[in-house]
């Protein structure tokens, strides 16, 4: 039986480049969406049995809409695996134009983040327009007769019949984004191989100095390594936040263990969000 797969649509996405790479089986039933969110919620819904979505760049760091979505909305689902995706971003056209004559570039917020030097350097006449995906950017210029552009991949670029004008317009040549695998729940951990485990907490109890870092000596005492924390307010009132923490190890170790507990003790909400091979090694999907 074909694996129901959710991640951002339409085809010809750099999610859907992303899908070979990250050990998606080939006979695998594509639902595309047209939202993180969506794609996250397809899997907490049973709609799909796993889903493929961008968590970070590391030009324009987290992909919000994926924090939020695990955070407030998908309490059923879990990180299984990860895979990081080499970003290569074309300027992509309906037809040969030099760039002075662009008058208007669409894509999806990433992509503009990550290419606004060029934008400003080599296109600073140009409006820039979001819109959901970068396949949805590529097909509306294909059918505008308009001087548009897009920043998409090679593949919406093929699939639309449009015209690459530039390739690798990145701000930085080194830009990777990183997906995660979610599942309805935890895969159990195979022996060996290294292991990262995903995390989010918030409140820590009255507000007083040191109060945070209380909270992370839970894991500097016993030796865990955080390797990415990040705050994101928690749709309060101002001055509420919750925290995503990456770490080394798997929660099957005990220090790992010990110290969640730990944090537990100090924090009025912590939710386990995955434990899962590190990029490179590809979750199981069984």
């Amino acid at each position: 039986m074909a694996l129901r797969i959710a991640y951002l649509g339409p085809a010809g996405t750099f999610t859907e480049d992303a899908l070979a790479g990250a050990g998606a089986a080939d006979n695998h039933e594509p639902l595309r969406t047209a939202t993180v969110r969506e794609a996250i919620l397809a899997v907490e819904n049973g709609d799909a049995d796993r889903a493929l979505v961008p968590i970070e760049n590391s030009i324009e760091g987290s992909v919000r809409p994926t924090l939020d979505t695990l955070a407030f909305d998908a309490p059923g689902v879990a990180i299984i695996g990860e895979y990081d995706h080499p970003v290569r971003v074309r300027l992509i056209a309906r037809e040969t134009i030099g760039l002075e004559a662009i008058g208007v570039v669409i894509s999806h917020p990433q992509p503009l983040a990550q290419c606004s030097r060029f934008l400003r350097g080599s296109l600073p006449q140009a409006e820039v327009r979001e819109v959901n995906s970068t396949a949805e950017a590529v097909r509306l210029v294909s059918e505008s007769r308009a001087p548009w552009a897009a920043l998409g991949s090679q593949a919406g670029a093929d699939k639309y019949g449009c015209c690459v004008l530039r390739e690798g317009i990145e701000d930085e040549a080194g830009n990777v984004t990183r997906f995660v695998w979610i599942a309805k729940k935890a895969v159990e951990a195979p022996p060996g191989g290294e292991r990262k485990t995903s995390l989010v907490f918030s409140e820590l109890g009255d507000d007083h100095p040191g109060s945070l870092v209380a909270a992370l000596r839970e894991f500097s005492s016993r030796s865990v390594n955080l390797t990415r924390i990040e705050s994101r307010p928690r749709r309060r009132e101002l001055g509420r936040y919750m925290f995503f923490v990456d770490l080394d190890g798997d929660i099957a170790e005990a220090r790992v263990a010990e110290s969640i507990e730990g944090l537990r003790s100090q924090a009025e909400s912590v939710r386990l969000l995955g434990s899962y091979p590190v990029a490179g090694e590809p979750p199981s999907h069984s």
